[in-house]
């Protein structure tokens, strides 16, 4: 006999999805008037951090397959939300930088998105908060900034 299974209300990857639409509620609402996607706020910011980058490590810092970044690259680069240029000394590597239209965007919605996190922080509890992202942390598969 093998051993049974947790009850779905204690299954780590069902309380992650649950939880994941729970934090992304307010944030879709938020980017509702902005005509961006969650992928592309998350590109955004990212480049507002840790400005011009290759688009490997643009892809890994903001959880997005390269692929997928490509693309979601392409329409940003149409909005005039990044600029795209090539390497000055590797030609091979593309380099994706903010464009004032999507610094724009960051500085309109830089209040509210630290409202949402207030909120959040509301809710667990500053320590809790941290605590929640150090555990998340651990099970992150991918390289370490």
């Amino acid at each position: 006999m093998t051993d049974p299974l947790p009850s779905t209300s204690r299954s780590l990857p069902i309380a992650l999805i649950r939880a994941r639409e729970g934090v992304m509620a307010p944030i879709r609402e938020m980017l509702s008037e902005t005509g961006i996607t969650e992928q592309q706020w998350r590109v955004l910011r990212v480049l507002d951090e840790a400005g011009s980058m290759d688009t490997k490590t643009l892809a890994n810092r903001a959880s997005l397959l390269f692929p997928s970044l490509t693309r979601i690259a392409s329409a940003m680069r149409d909005k005039g939300l990044i600029t795209q240029t090539r390497d000055t000394v590797d030609r091979r590597r593309q380099m994706i930088a903010l464009a004032p239209a999507g610094q724009k965007i960051i500085d309109d919605h830089r209040h509210r998105a630290g409202q949402i996190v207030d909120g959040f922080r509301a809710t667990l509890g500053t320590e809790n908060y941290e605590t929640l992202l150090d555990l998340l942390g651990r099970l992150d598969p991918g390289p370490r900034d």
